[in-house]
Order: C-alpha cells, then sequence, then structure tokens
C-alpha cells in the first residue's frame, strides 16, 4: 500500500513538472500575467476547504479558525456557544506567486497538518484559458494519545499519518460570481474502525457571490463518493453557508456548518453531526503579512 501510494505521489508530481514545462510554454506567447483574472475567491479558504487561490510570494498569512457547538443545545448550552468548540491554528508562506506551503494544528483529534499547494492554470480574462487549477497534497498526524487497555491504539507512529490529495477546478463567471468543484483523495495509514477502508474519495463545491467591494456570500458542500465504512448512516455530508468581510489585510468569515473538526481528513469521513440538529456557528480569521522588502 505504501508503494503505491509513494507511486501516486510520484506521477502527479511527474504530470505537474510536465504540466508546467507545456504551460510555460503556452505563456511565452500569451498575454501579461496582468491580464489573468485575480480574485476567483478571496481567500486561500472558503469555510472548510481550500480555494484556487495562492498567496503572492512572500506572504506569511496568520489564520484562526473556530467552530461553536451545535444550536441543537438550545439555551442550556447558549446555542452552542458554551461549546464544545473546536479551533484550528496555522500559519502558511507562499515560496512563489504559484506555490505555497502551510502548516496547522486543530484541538479535534490534535491532527497537525502540513501542505504544498501550486497554481497549475490561471483563468485568462481575454477567454484562452477559461478556469483556474490548483494542486494540493498534505500529510496530517493524529496526534492524540490514545490507549485500549494501557496499550497505544497507535503501535508505530506511521500508523498516525494520514495523506489527502486535491485538484481545485474553479470558473470566475463575472465580477461577482464564481464557482469551484474539488475532487478530494483521502488515506489512512490505520483507519478509525477495523472495518473501515483506507481510501476515501469525496467531491467538493464551493461558490461565492459579492454583494459589495468588500463583502461576499458563500458556500461549500462536500459529498462523499465511496462507501468507506459499515456504519455510513452515522457520519454525514458538509453543508456551510458563509458571509464574508474584507477589511484590508483582514479576511473575516462567518457561517453555518456541520463540519466540526476544521481539518479536511477529519471533517470528510467523520462528521457525526448531520443538517437538522448538528449545524454549529465558526468563523475564520486570517492576516496576511508581506515578508518581502519594498
Amino acid at each position: 500500500m505504501k508503494k503505491n501510494l509513494f507511486l501516486i505521489f510520484f506521477l502527479s508530481s511527474s504530470f505537474n513538472l510536465i504540466a508546467q514545462s507545456l504551460l510555460d510554454e503556452v505563456e511565452k506567447k500569451s498575454p501579461s500575467p496582468k491580464d489573468h483574472t485575480i480574485a476567483t475567491f478571496k481567500g486561500t479558504r472558503l469555510v472548510n476547504f481550500h480555494t484556487v487561490e495562492t498567496l503572492r510570494k512572500g506572504s506569511l498569512e496568520v489564520r484562526i479558525a473556530h467552530r461553536f457547538g451545535a444550536f441543537s443545545g438550545g439555551a442550556t448550552t447558549f446555542w452552542g456557544l458554551d461549546g464544545p468548540a473546536t479551533i484550528q491554528l496555522r500559519i502558511d508562506y507562499a515560496i512563489t506567486d504559484r506555490l505555497m506551503v502551510g502548516l496547522g494544528r486543530a484541538s479535534d483529534h490534535k491532527m497537525v497538518d502540513s501542505f504544498v499547494k501550486y497554481r497549475i492554470l490561471r483563468q485568462t480574462t481575454n477567454g484562452s484559458m477559461p478556469i483556474s487549477v490548483t494542486g494540493l497534497a498534505s500529510v496530517n498526524v493524529d496526534s492524540e494519545p490514545n490507549s485500549l487497555l494501557g496499550v497505544d491504539y497507535y503501535q508505530y507512529f506511521s500508523s498516525r499519518l494520514v495523506y489527502m490529495a486535491s485538484t481545485m477546478i474553479a470558473r470566475k463567471f463575472n465580477s461577482k460570481f464564481s464557482l469551484q468543484i474539488s475532487p478530494v483523495y483521502i488515506h489512512y495509514n490505520q483507519v478509525q474502525n477495523l472495518t473501515d477502508k483506507n481510501d476515501m474519495f469525496s467531491l467538493v463545491g464551493s461558490g461565492r457571490y459579492k454583494f459589495t467591494k468588500r463583502t461576499a456570500l458563500t458556500f461549500e458542500y462536500m459529498q462523499r463518493v465511496t462507501t468507506y465504512s459499515a456504519n455510513m448512516s452515522q457520519y454525514h455530508n458538509v453543508l456551510s453557508i458563509g458571509f464574508d468581510i474584507e477589511t484590508g489585510g483582514h479576511v473575516f468569515q462567518v457561517f453555518v456548518t456541520n463540519g466540526y473538526s476544521i481539518n479536511e481528513v477529519r471533517t470528510i469521513p467523520y462528521t457525526t453531526s448531520g443538517f437538522s440538529k448538528g449545524m454549529m456557528l465558526g468563523f475564520n480569521l486570517s492576516r496576511v503579512f508581506s515578508t518581502r522588502k519594498k
């Protein structure tokens, strides 16, 4: 299985290199970079999932993501504001205008993740390239101490590793409206339940409608594609509806979602709260700093 996984990453990397070489040849005959479509989405993430956007070269983004408890707790939990809550802290950095890396930690299962994100294709204003395409690969570590009858549930460190790969395909239709679709592949070295499968596929749809210069309505929907557990009925797809507010270098995103875990490799396969009783309030706050000398 590990050999197959390494082969997949090798082939994916080779494909990206070939695609980049071809793209470089095309761009030699293409309009200048100023003709590329900008701000398909305002941020590198929408609610729970990545967008096609990458940071500008030398930019450092600090992000705080927070989910409160479910509204269904009622007045007893102040409609979820008392918790239980989960939080993620992360730092992302752009090596080039197309290539960025990131490191984060979420409180649920104490998931630590690192990713590489590369913008393969960029939509142009003249129509020569109608879409933007960005690839993503991440390695995640479940760092939560786990024991069963005094024996560590994870015998080896490699058992804690979870891999994710995704391709984001988006189009900005006009100055207000953008859509994105993202197939996502997840591989667990050691699954949560003995009967679970190691490999999982899902599809994420995302959208943004801009009302004013600094506000936009956003949505995400994640649909699980493959059957990976004997108890699929206890897990749910994820729906999120949000509102973005842009204030200079800050982007404040407030939304309702049933995705509690924040980290994708937990949110996609193991969301146990449904739409009817599991929706909760959440927010993302990001700040971008430039590390380049002016």
